[in-house]
């Protein structure tokens, strides 16, 4: 769980979010048992506000840059102002894996 606690303590000290949920979902691919290399992230923050979509992705992307440089191989990001996680309140879950390899 290293690579998870890492992704945790660095978006929360990026980003101070109201919200944070990091989910490994790694155990829904097609890889070694104990992996970490799938995530889903959803960030709520204050700092989103105003932000396009592709500036809040970069951001996050900015901010985990080593672990997708290393093992984490898939991350899904869903990034909300507080405002827009009133309307939303819950992110959409991941698609179904459509393959992959046991490395």
């Amino acid at each position: 769980m290293k690579i998870e606690t890492d992704i945790i303590e660095k978006l929360k000290q990026a980003f101070t979010p109201d919200y944070l949920d990091v989910c490994n979902e790694s155990f829904m691919h097609n890889v070694p048992e104990g992996a970490e290399s799938h995530f889903k992230v959803v960030v709520v923050s204050e700092q989103f506000s105003g932000q396009r979509l592709i500036q809040r992705h970069r951001a996050v992307n900015t901010t985990l840059a080593d672990e997708l440089a290393g093992e984490v191989h898939a991350l899904a990001i869903h990034t909300y102002s507080p405002a827009e996680w009133q309307e939303q309140i819950q992110a959409p879950d991941s698609p179904a894996c459509r393959g992959g390899s046991r490395n």
